[in-house]
């Protein structure tokens, strides 16, 4: 491949999906990448006339259900003769997403891609992925799956994914340190939250550094912090998108944003590294007592006391969905058949009922869920119940043509208020990067 002929249509996507002061940087990010990925991806169809092969990139974490996929897939591979799939751990998503677009302009995406529904509409628009409705509406596996799930991942009447998980998240905390502060109660208003934090955040010595904060909060302005943040948007009764349109700057969303910012002032709450606010060492380690989070979590497969409780209500109860999806990537036909045949492997009860108890995940086939062997895994784990009676409130971030430009200006604003910018200040100066991209 010629220099020539691979940058025009890549520097014509950079000028397209790459903005503010943040672009030469990204843009380093991305011809880093380019060069590891692009000669990796560089794979044949066939390697005999009867096998395809298929390469499949994901960011399961942690390890643990890495391992659980990992098993998954080879028992796909030892019981189908005509396909096989290579499983490649990509890195974390928000360190993906540039590797993937130079993939998709190089034109050597993976065969199957798992990420989040919320960049559907991006992916869209560089016509990277197939729509799958046709194929699953002639699917018995079509009947097993939740209705609002696969309108989570619909847009503009198409289906362009497949799920492979679903869940949502709450607030776990550690038993044994809320029964030291006499704590008996669990918070459900934010007004206890906060209260609790205080009760939980102890400065044994005196010198104004607490050995143990009431919670933890994830600093950075990644997609974890965006969506972290997301069910205290909701419960507040806010949005971030109106008519199609990124809306930051609202009532809703200032005070859902002023409430992170005010668990800070109170001094019950501490931040995350950078980027790294789904770590769950400070939580087990007992620095801290709280710390937001999903059912896939380390924590529950680790030896500390834990148990969960919903996100607490300020109008009403909400959560955010975290679903985990597969993009079938255009490539060719003979490759698009195959993938679709592991991913109703992935739909299947079998796959859905192993993944679902060896993670965490929710399975998002019904009849898994109804198993004997997911009842028995449900009784042994009552705290999962949480999870399973919040989805009923459970609501998904944007999917729209332009997420992860809207995700980066929010977080930003996220990021900017838990370092002491007003929350007012931070989402004005991200609407109006926002009003500038969409063109206002």
């Amino acid at each position: 491949m010629k220099p020539i002929i691979f940058l025009s249509p890549f520097m014509k996507f950079i000028r397209r999906f790459l903005y503010s002061t943040s672009q030469l940087a990204i843009l380093l990010t991305i011809l880093s990448g380019c060069v590891i990925f692009l000669s990796s991806c560089q794979r044949t169809v066939q390697q005999d006339n009867h096998v395809i092969h298929l390469t499949l990139w994901h960011a399961i974490n942690p390890p643990v259900n890495r391992d659980v996929f990992q098993k998954l897939v080879d028992k796909f591979n030892q019981t189908h003769t005509d396909v096989q799939v290579e499983s490649i751990y990509a890195g974390q998503l928000d360190q993906q997403l540039p590797k993937i677009l130079t993939a998709v302009v190089g034109k050597v995406p993976p065969d199957i891609l798992s990420f989040y529904p919320q960049v559907t509409g991006q992916f869209v628009e560089l016509g990277a992925i197939r729509p799958l409705e046709g194929w699953l509406d002639q699917s018995p596996l079509k009947s097993e799956i939740s209705p609002n799930l696969l309108e989570e991942l619909t847009l503009d009447g198409h289906l362009w994914s497949l799920p492979l998980y679903t869940s949502n998240i709450g607030i776990f905390y550690r038993p044994k340190l809320f029964k030291a502060a006499g704590i008996t109660d669990t918070p459900k208003t934010w007004a206890e939250l906060r209260q609790v934090a205080k009760k939980l955040t102890l400065d044994r010595n005196g010198d104004k550094r607490p050995e143990q904060y009431g919670m933890l909060l994830p600093l950075g302005k990644g997609e974890w912090t965006v969506f972290s943040w997301f069910p205290f948007l909701l419960s507040a009764g806010g949005e971030v998108v109106t008519n199609g349109q990124p809306n930051l700057n609202n009532p809703q969303t200032v005070h859902a944003l002023q409430f992170w910012q005010d668990l800070l002032k109170d001094g019950s709450a501490t931040l995350s590294p950078p980027e790294r606010g789904y770590e769950e060492d400070a939580f087990i380690g007992g620095r801290v007592a709280m710390q937001i989070t999903g059912p896939w979590t380390y924590i529950t497969k680790s030896n500390v006391d834990y148990q969960v409780f919903p996100i607490p209500n300020d109008v009403r109860p909400a959560t955010v969905t975290g679903t985990g999806n597969f993009y079938v990537m255009k490539t060719t036909p003979e490759k698009e058949k195959a993938a679709l045949k592991f991913l109703e492997y992935v739909l299947s009860e079998e796959f859905q009922t192993e993944w679902a108890i060896g993670t965490g995940f929710l399975p998002v086939n019904l009849k898994a869920a109804q198993s004997t062997a997911y009842q028995q895994y449900i009784n042994q784990k009552p705290w999962m119940k949480v999870f399973l009676e919040q989805m009923p409130v459970a609501r998904a971030r944007p999917t729209l043509a332009g997420y992860s430009r809207l995700s980066d200006s929010l977080g930003r604003a996220i990021e900017a208020t838990l370092l002491g910018e007003s929350p007012q200040g931070a989402l004005k100066k991200a609407q109006e990067r926002l009003d500038l991209i969409w063109g206002k």
